[in-house]
């Protein structure tokens, strides 16, 4: 086995014995232990009380952080004419229509979110299959098939965060970077988590928020106590 570099043991001994902390306790733990060369992300995992194969316990929803994520986010936009110069007024990466789904058909994803208007869904519709498995699909419940486009294209670069749980029950985010000040990381966490609570689905039974985790791109993970988290 290979042996752990300083950084790492010192890492690991920073979190032995160390589990369901406050989300400030958590924030300050992962913060100072992110210290490779680049600025980590900071990454928040929840585990749920639910099976998303049942739509009734499906968890989806889209959260603006307060502080942002400290990610540049490119987006794409499906509109053509006028509603394609709002979009790139606002600041769009890619703006097109059929000639951006055949750049899409064609396997060159180069954004990170997608936006469509209202008319453009039949085009959008046929690449489902590309954009789904990548959670790019846009959908009107999470404000992302709009005719407001160019308001929809300022939130998404302004640090509005999309979540869905996998199939294991799990949504997880960016929520920040580890040069965040500590009390802005510790609002987007709470942002973050109370978003996914108010997500909660109709046919979730028993606890909802079964476990919440927070790690740094490279450093190890810290468990967040739920009550404390303002949740069940």
């Amino acid at each position: 086995m290979a042996k752990l570099g300083k950084r790492a043991r010192a890492a690991r001994e920073a979190f032995e014995g160390k589990s369901n902390l406050t989300v400030e306790d958590a924030v300050a733990l992962v913060k100072g232990n992110a210290k490779s060369k680049f600025d980590e992300t900071i990454e928040i995992a929840v585990n749920l009380g639910v099976d998303p194969r049942h739509a009734d316990q499906m968890v989806r929803g889209v959260v603006g952080l307060p502080n942002g994520t400290g990610k540049t986010v490119r987006v794409a936009v499906f509109a053509r004419g006028a509603k394609a110069e709002e979009a790139e007024a606002a600041g769009a990466d890619i703006v097109g229509a059929e000639d951006l789904m055949e750049i899409v058909q064609g396997g060159k994803i180069d954004f990170d979110r997608c936006i469509a208007t209202p008319d453009m869904m039949p085009v959008v519709g046929r690449l489902g299959k590309v954009l789904g498995p990548r959670n790019l699909m846009p959908n009107p419940k999470i404000g992302t098939v709009t005719m407001d486009v160019a308001q929809a294209v300022k939130d998404a670069k302004g640090g509005q965060v999309q979540f869905k749980a996998e199939k294991a029950g799990v949504v997880h985010a960016g929520v920040g970077k580890a040069s965040f000040d500590q009390a802005k990381l510790v609002e987007n966490v709470r942002a973050f988590i109370n978003a996914v609570q108010k997500a909660k689905p109709t046919g979730a039974k028993g606890a909802y928020m079964k476990r919440i985790s927070l790690t740094s791109t490279m450093g190890p993970g810290v468990t967040i106590d739920v009550a404390d988290a303002a949740v069940e």
